[in-house]
């Protein structure tokens, strides 16, 4: 996916298309932080985990989360184009 799409040039569907695509994308890492979670909290109450998986699962939720303010943001301008488009 380009990561500089102009949203001013897009239709207000092609506007919806993409919204409906960014949401999906919030919801799945907000799904994966929450495993990710239960994994460590399971992990960390059984002792049958290490270091070395509580490691891997805060690296995983750290790049996760980085991820989700670039579509936090794109949200956020689709958002905006969308009110552009409707108000004017």
């Amino acid at each position: 996916m380009p990561a500089n799409k102009d949203y001013a040039e897009m239709t207000v569907d092609e506007l919806l298309v993409e919204e409906k695509k960014t949401r999906k994308e919030r919801i799945t890492a907000a799904v994966f932080i929450g495993f990710l979670i239960g994994v460590m909290v399971y992990g960390l109450a059984t002792k049958g985990f290490g270091l070395l998986f509580t490691a891997i699962s805060l690296g995983l939720i750290y790049i996760i989360h980085r991820n989700s303010n670039t579509t936090k943001q794109r949200m956020a301008d689709i958002r905006s184009a969308l009110d552009k488009k409707r108000s004017g």
